[in-house]
């Protein structure tokens, strides 16, 4: 029997034994191969094989954790794929009809022509004007509108991001941070050798005062904000808010990334911070919460000043969108694709925020009727990563434990995140209602 292999049953023999518990944390595969005098590449094979065991459920930014057992299928599952767990920890949304609606674009692209154009090579970081002013279109708010110029594309948001961490921190900056963060942006700054600093939380976001004296302690080379639709929180930052926070960029001499990639799900949400610092702040946004992850592309609106940089950036990581992408998206602005999609999607969380209120509403549960997700405060004794693990194993749903948002040492929240968006809503009710069951039954 191979080497990993032997190791694998050892740890499995632990979990059915009980000196491996649900939601124990695994080490970091490193130390794990330190304990067991082991190659690297052997750990990770080893936390491979516990992974295919259904023994252990790993996220970048979180770690890995136990799960005890594999997920046994059963009817309750029927309508989420074979015997996995119905995943509430990815969150795509996807509108009725949706499919058809981006076919119409799809359809006039299947021109040799047009397709040969669409397919000859990478598209530029600037795209093309009509992509731009298409662009623009897509991403103008009530009191708002990107200048066309000013808008560079990435082939997703994620590549958008980290763009534009890249072009405002050098390696070993330091970026502000809302204490509970996209998960993605951690696991960006390690990668980037970028220091994340957690900048502390209201009804409203980010505290001026936090980001004010943390830049006081070490400068901060910029700041990563959300704020309308804080993910995971669904927290929206008022008009007074962002005009605070924009004038405290200029005087402190900070560059911002705004993330908007939720906002489009809240029709009267103010104007974005970029209005109120068109100067400072790079926007980020894409289609693959508007449209589908599959097929999408990633915007950047960037003051003059940075466009130069970010340009830069985006190719230097071979980050720009691919020419088709690019050509269906520009298509599908202009064809009214996308404000159907975002129409139907805006009908949708409503439902399932109902849904949300009838299973949870007796719960610390944090959300808006705009977002696709929720946030849930666990009622003691229950700890976020043993709700998780026994979610999967005893209700066979996914779900997202605080310690994925939060930064810094000692600040995992026991919460959860639950993902409303990727299952059809009959999936979801059934779900939402088995972890209401299981919160209550205690840990």
């Amino acid at each position: 029997m191979e080497e990993y292999r032997r190791i694998a049953d050892r740890v499995e023999a632990a979990v059915r034994d009980g000196r491996l518990r649900p939601g124990d944390r695994l080490p970091p595969q490193r130390v794990f191969a330190r304990r067991h005098r082991i190659a690297n590449s052997t750990a990770i094979r080893v936390y491979g094989e516990l992974a295919r065991r259904g023994l252990a459920v790993g996220e970048v930014g979180r770690g890995t954790f136990v799960r005890a057992a594999p997920p046994l299928p059963g009817p309750a599952l029927a309508e989420a794929t074979g015997a996995a767990p119905i995943d509430l920890q990815l969150n795509y949304p996807v509108a009725e009809g949706q499919s058809e609606l981006m076919a119409r674009a799809l359809a006039a692209l299947a021109r040799p022509d047009v397709l040969a154009e669409a397919v000859s090579g990478p598209a530029a970081a600037t795209g093309t004007r009509e992509a731009r002013e298409a662009a623009a279109s897509v991403l103008a708010r009530p009191g708002w509108a990107p200048d066309p110029e000013g808008v560079l594309f990435a082939g997703n948001g994620r590549q958008a991001i980290a763009a534009a961490l890249s072009a405002l921190v050098p390696p070993g900056g330091r970026l502000g941070v809302e204490a509970l963060t996209y998960p993605l942006v951690k696991a960006v700054a390690d990668r980037l050798g970028i220091r994340l600093v957690p900048l502390a939380l209201d009804e409203e976001g980010v505290r001026p005062e936090a980001l004010a004296a943390a830049h006081r302690a070490t400068p901060l080379a910029a700041v990563y904000l959300q704020p309308t639709l804080h993910n995971p929180l669904s927290v929206t930052a008022g008009e007074g808010r962002r005009a605070e926070l924009a004038e405290l960029l200029r005087r402190l001499d900070l560059s911002a990334v705004e993330d908007t990639t939720w906002a489009f799900l809240v029709p009267d949400a103010p104007a974005p911070l970029a209005a109120f610092a068109p100067e400072r702040v790079l926007l980020v946004d894409s289609l693959s919460k508007r449209l589908a992850p599959g097929l999408t592309v990633g915007y950047l609106v960037v003051p003059a000043r940075l466009r130069a940089a970010a340009g830069d950036a985006l190719r230097s990581g071979a980050w720009t969108a691919g020419g088709l992408a690019l050509a269906a998206a520009t298509r599908w602005a202009g064809d009214g694709t996308v404000a159907e999609a975002v129409a139907a999607k805006r009908a949708d969380t409503a439902a399932r925020h109902a849904l949300v209120l009838r299973h949870l509403g007796g719960h610390a549960v944090r959300t808006s009727p705009h977002a696709y997700y929720c946030w849930w405060e666990l009622p003691a004794p229950w700890r976020a990563e043993t709700f998780a693990a026994a979610a999967a194993e005893r209700a066979g749903v996914a779900v997202t434990p605080g310690s994925a948002f939060a930064v810094g040492a000692g600040t995992a929240p026991d919460a959860i995140r639950v993902g409303l968006a990727s299952p059809t809503r009959a999936v979801l009710d059934g779900a939402l209602g088995r972890l209401a069951a299981l919160a209550g039954g205690g840990a």
